[in-house]
């Protein structure tokens, strides 16, 4: 870049970053910083475009973390840019696309900055960086201003503030991320952070009041996705004289302009999935889950998972209660929309997750929509996807199904939505099922896939919790929904036989040799008759509580009836098999007194019969499947690496060298 260059290769010479590298101090005064604010670039939206930024100015900030003490230029263009925020809201109601593009430029290059600094040095070391005050020789003034602290401040400000517009949408962007990387420093320490110092900032003092208004102003621009407006657009339009994008600048600075230059080389487009996706969007809600996974200080709790598990809906005529600081109101019609819309991506549904988790005033209005399964179908999608989506998506997805489970009203529901042509479900055509059948399959798939691949524990016990806490208001299930569940038991069966094998053969050729050690067989057994156990139960309850509603699960269960031989003497299933046996007993003594060679629908007729027939009072009743959700102890272990994965993998306005990464591998992602 530079007067005359255009290329990012020749960054490194640029005369302007030299000299705010340099050895000299810069005054925020100096005629300088209109010259170097003066340049007009595509803002980059990936972080492809960013690593090719960095490396080609490696060199300036190296130079700069080495001087910068000395010089104090980076505070001075700190200083450069709050003071000309001052005014930006009043520049954006005057349209003064001038001023709103220099503050841009500085913001951009004071992130670009702090990215590398946070990367090569403690906060301690960082603050020191904030810190430098020019002073006469031998006096001593009072503390500097805490220009740390200020800039938060100023950015917080900014996104709260400043009105979403094309010519604002850049700035509006640039702080949301700059925020991001000031709270970065996580990454580069294996242990979570829990006396950080940039969380001290944004937790109490000077931004703590904005705390609601931030969450609130995050939250709209997830759900308002705002496209990044087209090139040019945000900053200058073409000039009546032929000018070009660039303006000139008082003071005769036209004459040091830098080069309009485009990352991706000039004139080049940019991709459909850029076009389609919301850059403002994407970061506001990473920053969002970033700042709700703050870990609470010593003597004060996060505020901002305050603000989040307790903002109501702007239909809740209620007072806001005193008790809950930070409390906001929001339209929770359209945050509903904009969750059902986005759940392709892990963090709208780690945030799903978060609100129907810890708020409970968005549990009660998701569970209360008569619209349920504009949120469940994109949710189902992602576990019936289970190849293509990492472990952390696929867990937070059936935990949200785990949470809604655990609803009466939501199981009774789910049965009377009926759904048309389901295309992504391929391993049948559903030309029509309800949402609580389809669900069913869902999760039976997901736990033979895990059987077959993965073999998480965690993952089939959530699972089974969920198909527990539905089965006893299993309504008019699908007679491929009823099949899959005979077959998961049958699968179950299969293996429960094969390890139960291989223990006695083990324990066969052991006799004849002391030396090998056995394999732990009898824990293998365990743990598949403890799913099992719980395959019974679960049929057992939808027996018990619905049969006459559930003909087609009795049909798979007769067609299956052999598979259930073994279990009636097992001594850890013989309590749950009586009521099963009994069922198997009596509708098969209906059926043989109805005679041979009878078709589906004759069979399915003396079932819905029989249901009607059968004494309730011969079933034995046993206590309610219900499992509710409960967080880990410390969960922060889990989420604040997950979170910071997230981000790290957006690809979108923010580059990380993965050598200086500390928090996770490189595969945790």
């Amino acid at each position: 870049m530079g007067a005359n260059s255009s290329s990012i290769s020749e960054l490194p010479e640029n005369e302007y970053l030299k000299k705010l590298s340099g050895a000299e101090p810069i005054s925020e005064n100096d005629p300088f910083w209109n010259q170097l604010l003066s340049f007009s670039f595509t803002t980059p939206t990936n972080s492809a475009d960013l690593k090719l930024l960095e490396e080609a100015t490696v060199s300036v900030c190296k130079s700069l973390v080495e001087k910068n003490p000395r010089t104090g230029n980076l505070g001075a263009l700190i200083k450069v840019f709050l003071s000309r925020t001052k005014e930006l809201k009043i520049s954006t109601e005057c349209q003064n696309h001038l001023f709103i593009w220099q503050a841009h430029n500085a913001l951009f290059i004071i992130c670009c900055l702090l990215k590398v600094f946070i990367s090569r040095m403690s906060e301690e070391e960082l603050q020191l960086q904030f810190t430098y005050e020019e002073r006469a020789p031998g006096s001593y003034g009072s503390e500097c201003e805490d220009l740390i602290e200020e800039l938060l401040c100023c950015l917080i400000q900014l996104i709260v503030e400043i009105p979403l517009l094309d010519i604002t949408y850049s700035i509006s962007l640039e702080a949301v991320t700059t925020l991001i990387v000031f709270l970065s420093c996580q990454l580069f320490h294996k242990e979570i952070q829990r006396e950080s110092i940039i969380h001290k900032y944004l937790m109490r003092g000077r931004c703590l009041p904005y705390t609601s208004r931030l969450v609130k102003t995050l939250l709209y621009n997830f759900i308002r996705q705002e496209r990044s407006p087209p090139p040019g657009t945000h900053i200058f339009q073409q000039q009546p004289d032929g000018g070009g994008l660039l303006y000139g600048i008082a003071s005769g600075v036209a004459t040091g302009l830098w080069t309009v230059f485009t990352l991706g080389g000039v004139g080049s487009k940019p991709t459909q999935q850029l076009e389609q996706c919301s850059p403002l969007a994407n970061q506001s809600l990473l920053l969002l889950l970033v700042l709700a996974n703050l870990t609470d200080a010593p003597d004060t709790p996060n505020p901002y998972r305050q603000a989040i598990t307790s903002f109501k809906n702007t239909q809740d005529n209620t007072a806001l209660s005193s008790a809950t600081p930070h409390a906001f109101q929001i339209n929770f019609n359209s945050l509903y929309t904009a969750l059902c819309e986005q759940q392709k991506s892990d963090q709208a549904t780690l945030l799903l997750y978060m609100l129907l988790h810890q708020n409970g005033n968005v549990r009660t209005y998701v569970l209360a929509r008569t619209d349920i399964e504009n949120l469940v179908l994109p949710i189902l999608e992602i576990l019936y996807r289970v190849e293509e989506r990492n472990s952390h998506h696929v867990y937070m997805a059936l935990i949200i199904l785990l949470i809604l489970t655990e609803d009466d009203g939501f199981n009774r529901s789910i049965h009377e939505v009926i759904l048309k042509n389901i295309t992504w479900y391929a391993e049948r055509v559903l030309t029509e099922i309800s949402l609580g059948s389809l669900l069913i399959l869902v999760v039976i798939r997901t736990i033979q896939y895990n059987m077959t691949r993965t073999r998480d524990k965690y993952l089939h016990t959530n699972c089974l919790a969920a198909l527990a806490n539905m089965s006893a208001q299993f309504r008019s299930l699908h007679q491929y929904a009823a099949q899959r569940i005979i077959s998961l038991f049958s699968l179950l069966s299969k293996k429960h036989n094969k390890v139960l094998e291989q223990a006695t053969q083990s324990l066969r050729g052991s006799l004849g040799s002391n030396d090998s050690p056995l394999p732990d067989y009898a824990q293998d057994l365990n743990v598949i008759e403890e799913v099992i156990r719980m395959m019974l139960e679960i049929i057992n309850s939808c027996l018990t509580n619905s049969l006459h509603h559930n003909p087609n699960l009795v049909y798979a269960l007769l067609y299956k009836r052999d598979l259930f031989e073994q279990f009636r003497t097992h001594p850890s299933f013989q309590d749950i098999m009586q009521n099963i046996d009994l069922v198997i007993s009596f509708f098969s003594s209906r059926l043989e007194q109805a005679g041979a060679e009878l078709s589906v629908e004759r069979v399915l007729e003396i079932i819905k019969q029989g249901a009607v027939a059968l004494p309730k009072d011969r079933l034995r009743k046993f206590p309610e499947l219900k499992f509710k959700y409960v967080e880990e102890e410390q969960p922060e272990e889990f989420f604040i690496p997950y979170v910071w994965s997230l981000v790290y993998n957006s690809a979108v306005a923010l580059y990380w060298n993965p050598h200086d990464i500390q928090l996770f591998t490189m595969d945790s992602g």
